[in-house]
């Protein structure tokens, strides 16, 4: 009856489905329609056991879906402990058919089974580590997806569009057999979308699947649900004999997976996600399955709503106007219903009044919207999940799936407790945080702005952040130790010191620096040493700004600071123009690392040995630093005027002379601004040249100038439109201008005041 084997001297046949006491649902992963057909479907069959297609290690978790306190989107996540490439997630959300069966077999208080072939296998066959599941994951990306070709072959060119008016349009029970008749066709034909590797992994898992029908049938279950893609419902309806699929599952790589509830986002259902489940509009497909009634007028008054939050004016009468926009469209088209063309179509022309900025805010929050499930605390856990989730509640920052801004004041402890826990997971490559560039005024040191975002894919870092220990910090302690011993370089061992600066982790820190010192006196290489020191200085410099001792990173900074003086010569030596770039922009970070680390005889050290250097260099090096001698007070405002005359004189080949200006002016204008005479020497000298120097030098020039804020630059221009191109200064203004001298006299006795200087008679 069951053919799990054959009488001796008789062929085995084949067990029809007529003869099984199965009902076979064939379903699309995350469908609407399938699932309120399939929760109308089971209510009607009343099953004494339901079978669903997913890993069935699964099945001990299943009860926690019945928790109040989960709740969808939520995903199986499946993972071999010690190899984090072998992972897998079967997402469910609340109008995934499956999910609808669990519920209904829970409330009910039947058996569920997951029927699937087990994580142990799929993991084990997974092609290059790749996370895919082949349960409710959906399609497998090898395989052509059925759907596509059914809408294709009913003339559709849009699957989305052909599903809708076919099966979430019109939902019944009548829907299954349809399906499993379309699909038995797709199956039968050569080159379908079965055949290839995606077709031979299926084979295996629909052997699995019909073994566990047959074991339900030998359990003495009479009533059995069967909820599976309808790709697979042909193979389930006739089944051979037990020995064929016995041979397919035999010698099958297998891992030991560990499984565990994780929430889920609604965006990872989409396409665009990297865990896709294959649908791009789950927002509008949880609203078809939630909606009681009117699903394109309660939609469009969503989406008007969505619209007013933002301050754009959107009244009942435009919602209704929409509505009927959308019906019209659908009328027009010949569909049953409006489906979610004709309702972005009618919101965009209506609503949004033809704005694509704001049908992409509809699209964005409702469309896709980014909803985060939730798991119970009773879900297993590893112990660093636990602790993260304890702070997480402690320091009130709550996970989410849409974008966060915080603004951290680091001299409250809350928010100072927040940067070092993120600091942390940053350093465990947990990055639920992304510091962000402030666009306060004068923050300091003491603020830090991070945007958070909790991604699925968190989870399983989290997981493989485990292997360090069981808390956050005593992970990070370990994992900062075990990158020191393992840091390639002595700029990766200084950004290390500075993240544990950062994140709090001084019982690391005596280990990185102590690896920073033994790098530092075996590094030769001066550019190395030149690349290491900014963040080595930044953490020394701000690291009493979080209550740590600094004292050990100066000495360390000021070895450096002492080795690369002495080594700059030779490294300024036969540079090309790429290596000349680079060199530059390293010389600007040492040199505001040598003045943000408040070390004077090292600051002196280090314009010592650029006094000495701004002659005896390549141009573009000269000019830079000119300028930065010039910004420090080594030299006079006359004095730099003076090599300017010299490096933009007629003698000087045009582009000799574009590179020391570039040096000289890269990265603010304000000389050219305030100080008349430089500007004549740099106006005489473009003036001076030659077409054809002029058009060597233009990109040297564009690099140069296109560094300048716009205000600089129109500021430029208009003191330029003074000047004649003789190189002289401009003529002074006149003695009639307007200028109140007594008024002036107040303001400048006002500035000196300010500034501490001392005033003068004529203040």
């Amino acid at each position: 009856m069951n053919g799990e084997a054959a009488e001796p001297g008789r062929a085995a046949r084949p067990v029809r489905h007529k003869d099984l006491p199965a009902v076979l649902y064939g379903i699309r992963h995350h469908g609407p329609g399938s699932a309120r057909s399939v929760r109308a479907a089971l209510a009607a069959q009343r099953p004494d056991v339901v079978l669903i297609e997913g890993p069935p290690e699964a099945g001990e978790l299943v009860a926690l879906a019945a928790d109040p306190q989960m709740r969808p989107p939520v995903a199986l996540l499946g993972y071999v402990p010690g190899e984090s490439r072998k992972a897998a997630f079967w997402p469910f959300a609340v109008f995934s058919p499956e999910w609808q069966a669990i519920r209904y077999a829970l409330d009910a208080d039947v058996p569920v089974r997951f029927c699937d072939l087990p994580a142990a296998h799929q993991l084990a066959m997974a092609v290059n580590g790749e996370r895919e599941a082949g349960g409710a994951d959906g399609q497998e990306r090898r395989r052509a997806d059925p759907v596509s070709e059914l809408a294709a072959a009913a003339g559709y060119d849009d699957p989305e569009r052909w599903w809708e008016d076919v099966v979430e349009h019109v939902p019944g029970p009548a829907i299954f057999d349809a399906l499993a008749e379309a699909i038995s066709v797709l199956r039968a034909d050569p080159g379908g979308p079965g055949d290839g590797e995606g077709g031979s992994r299926d084979a295996v898992r629909e052997a699995h699947m019909r073994k566990v029908l047959r074991r339900a049938v030998r359990d003495g279950f009479e009533r059995i649900a069967v909820v599976c893609g309808a790709w697979h419902v042909p193979a389930l309806r006739d089944l051979p004999p037990a020995t064929a699929d016995d041979g397919l599952l035999r010698g099958l790589p297998k891992v030991k997976p560990v499984l565990t509830w994780v929430p889920w986002t609604y965006g990872r259902l989409s396409y665009t996600s990297g865990y896709g489940a294959g649908i791009r509009s789950p927002g509008w497909y949880d609203h078809l399955f939630s909606c009681p009634g009117q699903p394109v007028e309660r939609w469009l008054a969503r989406a008007a709503a969505v619209l007013r939050d933002e301050g754009i004016p959107a009244s009942p009468a435009h919602v209704i106007e929409s509505v009927r926009l959308a019906e019209a469209l659908a009328a027009l088209r010949g569909r049953p219903l409006a489906g979610l063309e004709e309702v972005t179509e009618a919101a965009c022309s209506v609503l949004c009044e033809g704005s694509d900025l704001l049908t992409a805010l509809i699209q964005r929050q409702l469309v896709v919207g980014e909803r985060l499930g939730t798991v119970p605390p009773a879900t297993p856990m590893v112990p660093l999940q636990r602790d993260l989730q304890d702070q997480q509640r402690h320091l009130k920052l709550r996970p989410a799936a849409e974008p966060r801004d915080y603004d951290l004041d680091l001299r409250k402890p809350n928010d100072l407790a927040r940067s070092h826990l993120l600091h942390r997971l940053v350093l465990l490559d947990v990055p639920w945080g992304a510091p962000q560039r402030s666009q306060a005024k004068n923050i300091g040191t003491f603020r830090e702005t991070w945007q958070l975002t909790w991604r699925p894919e968190l989870d399983l870092a989290l997981i493989e952040a485990s292997m360090w220990g069981s808390t956050v910090t005593a992970a990070a302690v370990a994992r900062a130790r075990s990158a020191a011993a393992g840091a390639p370089g002595l700029g990766g061992l200084t950004a290390l010191a500075e993240r544990c600066l950062l994140a709090d982790l001084g019982d690391a820190l005596p280990e990185v620096l102590a690896a920073v010192r033994d790098r530092a006196a075996l590094e030769s290489d001066v550019t190395h040493l030149m690349a290491a020191l900014p963040a080595l200085v930044r953490a020394a410099r701000y690291g009493d700004v979080r209550g740590t001792d600094p004292a050990r990173l100066s000495e360390v900074a000021v070895e450096m600071i002492t080795r690369i003086c002495a080594g700059l010569p030779v490294a300024l030596a036969s540079l090309d123009e790429t290596a000349e770039q680079d060199m530059r922009e390293r010389i600007d970070a040492v040199h505001s690392a040598t003045g943000l680390l408040a070390h004077g005889a090292s600051r002196d050290r280090w314009l010592d040995t650029l006094k000495r250097l701004a002659s005896r260099c390549s141009p573009l090096i000269a000019g830079r630093l000119t300028r930065l001698l010039l910004d420090a007070g080594r030299i006079t405002a006359e004095d730099a005027g003076t090599r300017m005359s010299l490096a933009l004189s007629a003698a000087a080949p045009a582009r000799a002379a574009a590179g020391w200006a570039e040096g000289f002016l890269a990265g603010s204008g304000l000389l050219l601004v305030y100080d008349d005479a430089l500007l004549a020497l740099a106006d005489g000298w473009l003036a001076g040249l030659s077409a054809d120097a002029f058009t060597a030098v233009l990109p040297a020039l564009r690099r140069t100038f296109g560094g300048f804020t716009p205000p600089e630059r129109r500021a430029i221009g208009q003191q330029a439109a003074r000047l004649d191109g003789s190189g002289r200064r401009p003529a002074a203004a006149a003695a009639d201008d307007d200028l109140d001298a007594e008024r002036a006299a107040l303001a400048v006795g006002a500035a000196a005041l300010i500034l501490g200087w001392p005033r003068t008679a004529a203040s």
